[in-house]
């Protein structure tokens, strides 16, 4: 009897110990089938919205293809203008910012390779070794006279044209090299004629990306400080540290929106809202890397247990408005008011951790609060002196940690030229 209680008791410590892993089981699949389904459903979210940032492009690409063969084709009477079309759509498709001088360098390299290549073909002849020392002798000179990427690569590919269409095609050269032409400037027609971008919705949205990265650290730095949580501090840090794709974004679109308000008439008007932009480029620039410190800094001081007085993680959230502010007056084309007065509202709350005591690194992140500060305001659109000025103002005496940081100073409104 006795033995059998004690198998029934095994068979029934093996069931539950079978239902436990089942149930742990299926809850894991559930839980990895739930983050498959987040991921789909997000991966579909980026893509749509990569589409909707692209149709603006193709519908650009199209256009140009199109009226780039019917010049050549039917105004030129070329009967097969295969390279205009290939030359708008490739003039079109190099960042934005730089389609003008993509322009001359397609013709520079069409020029280059029907030189090289109709030279040797005349004195060697047509052959596999003929085309071997046709290319690279285009390269070479490209590469003497100091062309960039994109003309060597051009110069190549012509001379593999000429040398290997010359015997079947007659007067290549010269179709090639008006193809090249009319392809490029019917490109540039349509961005800055026929369908320009807005310069400033493009700006926006290539800049968004990365206020948006600095904010979202800056808070959560901000959230660490306060729970005194070093690996969310350093989880900030690392996200921070990569925005080398955010600001290369930033800084194209700043490029593309100078050559649209320079080439496109009806975006003249934005000049002066573009030009705001692109010296606000810089000190974003130089607050991303001031924010790094600061944040790789606050990771330290947790890890000493040095003190956080309570105002010095409000410092660094009023940083984070700032920039958010930033960006939503820039979208709106308003004068950044708000955004300069939280800076100066974040300076204030650092000079208050300053009086409270603060450490070593402690120290440190208040002086990147305040060098941060300075930066936005001077994206703000004021100069690096009154930035400086309105900072030291609104920190307060410094008088050593530790010692009353006084009343909060003030903060007078600073000025700046107008937006738009």
């Amino acid at each position: 009897m006795a033995a059998a209680r004690n198998g029934l008791s095994r068979l029934r410590r093996r069931e539950g110990a079978r239902n436990g892993w089942s149930d742990m089981d299926t809850a894991r699949i559930a839980e990895t089938v739930a983050q498959l389904h987040h991921r789909g459903k997000a991966t579909l979210r980026d893509r749509l919205h990569r589409v909707r940032l692209s149709l603006g492009l193709a519908a650009q690409a199209g256009l140009a293809a199109g009226l780039a063969w019917i010049a050549a084709h039917e105004l030129l009477g070329n009967p097969q203008p295969v390279f205009a079309p290939i030359s708008a759509v490739g003039t079109l498709a190099v960042s934005v910012g730089q389609r003008f001088r993509r322009t001359v360098e397609l013709i520079l390299g069409v020029g280059v390779g029907v030189f090289v290549g109709d030279l040797l073909v005349y004195f060697l002849g047509t052959g596999p070794w003929q085309l071997a020392l046709v290319v690279t002798s285009a390269i070479v000179l490209t590469v003497f006279a100091g062309g960039s990427v994109a003309i060597l690569i051009q110069a190549a590919a012509t001379a593999v044209l000429i040398v290997t269409l010359s015997p079947s095609v007659e007067d290549l050269e010269i179709p090639r090299f008006i193809d090249a032409l009319v392809g490029g400037s019917i490109a540039l027609l349509v961005t800055a004629i026929l369908l320009p971008l807005n310069p400033l919705r493009v700006l926006n949205r290539a800049a968004r990306p990365a206020l948006d990265l600095l904010a979202d650290q800056l808070d959560a730095a901000a959230d660490g400080l306060r729970e005194r949580d070093r690996e969310k501090i350093q989880g900030a840090l690392h996200r921070l540290r990569d925005n080398k794709e955010e600001l290369a974004t930033f800084s194209e679109a700043i490029e593309g929106a100078k050559e649209t308000a320079l080439l496109s008439p009806a975006r003249w008007h934005r000049r002066s809202e573009l030009t705001h932009y692109a010296e606000a480029a810089d000190p974003i620039d130089r607050a991303m890397r001031n924010s790094g410190t600061l944040i790789r800094r606050a990771v330290t001081l947790v890890e000493d247990d040095e003190p956080v007085p309570g105002p010095m993680p409000d410092a660094v959230g009023h940083l984070a408005e700032s920039v958010r502010l930033l960006q939503k007056e820039f979208s709106q084309g308003e004068e950044p008011e708000q955004a300069r007065e939280r800076s100066l509202r974040a300076v204030s709350e650092a000079g208050r951790a300053y009086g409270d005591g603060v450490g070593f690194s402690g120290s440190v992140v208040v002086a990147q609060v305040r060098t941060t500060a300075s930066d936005l305001l001077v994206a703000s659109g004021i100069s690096q002196e009154e930035a400086n000025q309105l900072v030291r103002r609104s920190f307060g005496a410094l008088d050593g940690p530790g010692a009353p940081a006084g009343p909060e100073p003030a903060v007078q409104r600073p000025t700046a030229p107008p937006v738009g």
